[in-house]
């Protein structure tokens, strides 16, 4: 039986991918992708030509067990997204638990993913944390923050640039311990940034520069905040 392999791309400089996710790109039969053309582009850019075949949220329901059976005929098959490791805020849960349950090998490759750079370029505590994902959009959004402000660890969550202010508003109503936040945009990018700071100086910020890219929020956790307060209080 063939094998599923799970391999990242880059999220912005093309120069990340890995030696072993180019050799294992170029061995496969098969190559699933969120949009064929900008993983076309990183293909050509590596200059490899497989078969690729469309696997994205809309259809990952109804496209699963082709591609189980696609690789139970002898076709090793690559996963990959439009950029980072796929299943991590990506398509890719879905087939790797069918490719499980039919006793085929899963062979995930190590590269790049954004939530790992943003926390460590935070200065917050990275031994522990806590990653959300996308947080809700509309319904559940304000009781996902209010877990986070109860959060003791280090938090990482995904947002849109258009919600960024909104969110980071939202914040400064629920988190009344005044966390400080890191927030990165285009990490890897020509344009990579983080900014520092609380809420509110953040609000100003994003408000007087309209957020553009895509964003990775990084919170400090309540206990290392409340500790802070304390440290304060008794050199008082």
């Amino acid at each position: 039986m063939a094998n599923l392999y799970i391999v990242p791309t880059p999220i912005g400089n093309l120069d990340d991918i890995t030696i072993r996710a180019v050799k294992t790109l170029e061995s496969v039969g098969l190559i699933l992708c969120e949009d064929t053309r900008t993983s076309g582009f990183l293909l050509k850019h590596l200059n490899i030509k497989k078969p690729l075949w469309s696997y994205h949220k809309f259809n990952e329901h109804q496209s699963t067990s082709s591609v189980i059976e696609r690789i139970k005929s002898g076709v090793d098959v690559a996963l990959i997204s439009d950029a980072g490791t796929p299943a991590i805020s990506d398509p890719g849960f879905l087939l790797v638990r069918a490719a499980v349950e039919e006793g085929i090998d899963v062979i995930t490759l190590p590269g790049a993913t954004a939530l790992i750079p943003a926390i460590v370029n935070s200065g917050f505590p990275c031994d522990k944390f806590c990653f959300e994902g996308f947080i809700p959009q509309k319904k559940g959004k304000k009781s996902c923050l209010e877990s986070i402000a109860q959060e003791s660890r280090t938090t990482i969550f995904y947002e849109s640039p258009h919600r960024v202010v909104k969110t980071l508003q939202m914040m400064q109503e629920i988190f009344v311990h005044n966390p400080q936040i890191s927030v990165s945009r285009e990490i890897s990018k020509k344009f990579e940034q983080t900014v520092r700071g609380d809420a509110a100086s953040l609000i100003e910020h994003f408000t007087a520069t309209p957020p553009k890219g895509e964003f990775v929020f990084v919170v400090e956790g309540a206990q290392k905040t409340k500790n802070k307060k304390d440290e304060r209080a008794d050199k008082l």
